[in-house]
């Protein structure tokens, strides 16, 4: 790791090839979700690239130090997963294959009913899996604008949907 901090870039490569196995099995065995592991073991070389000079050798191995950013990452993402499931269940992505094509219709038509600014930060958060933090510099707004714009969205749908589904009702 210290060649790799002092700008051997082979450096990373011998790293990754290294500890991407044992990163992959732990998420792999924790979430049982195989493209969750596979993107959580690129998050944290990415974060690893971008960081690199944050590990200090005298405080752990550098597996340690993996792990522990994989683990981190993992759990965000998990816990925004329970988030958005317990939100608007009907539009958490691992179910949707499990939707009717006219329920997934309905779905995509009312997020794209949606205010432009209000859709960018929902395919941004819940589609993409982006932080806030991430979304706010891509849009070039700030993080409590981001909040917000995901509170009206999520109020918006859900009045949407919920007007949808009262609607079919009466129609049966």
């Amino acid at each position: 790791m210290i060649a790799y901090q002092n700008g051997n870039e082979d450096a990373l490569n011998d790293i990754y090839t290294l500890l991407k196995p044992s990163l992959y099995t732990f998420i792999f065995r924790y979430s049982r979700d195989e493209q969750l592991s596979i993107d959580i073991v690129q998050d944290t070389f990415v974060k690893l690239q971008h960081h690199k000079q944050d590990y200090d050798p005298k405080k752990g191995k550098l597996k340690s130090y993996l792990f522990q950013i994989s683990y981190r990452l993992m759990i965000t993402k998990l816990n925004r997963r329970k988030k958005w499931r317990s939100l608007l269940p009907f539009l958490y992505p691992l179910q949707q294959e499990n939707l009717h094509h006219s329920d997934r219709m309905i779905i995509r038509d009312a997020v794209a009913k949606l205010p432009e600014v209000q859709r960018a930060v929902v395919l941004l958060f819940y589609y993409h899996d982006m932080p806030q933090d991430e979304i706010a510099k891509i849009l070039e707004i700030p993080k409590g604008t981001v909040k917000s714009r995901l509170h009206r969205a999520i109020t918006s749908l859900k009045e949407e949907l919920e007007e949808e589904e009262y609607g079919s009702r009466s129609l049966s």
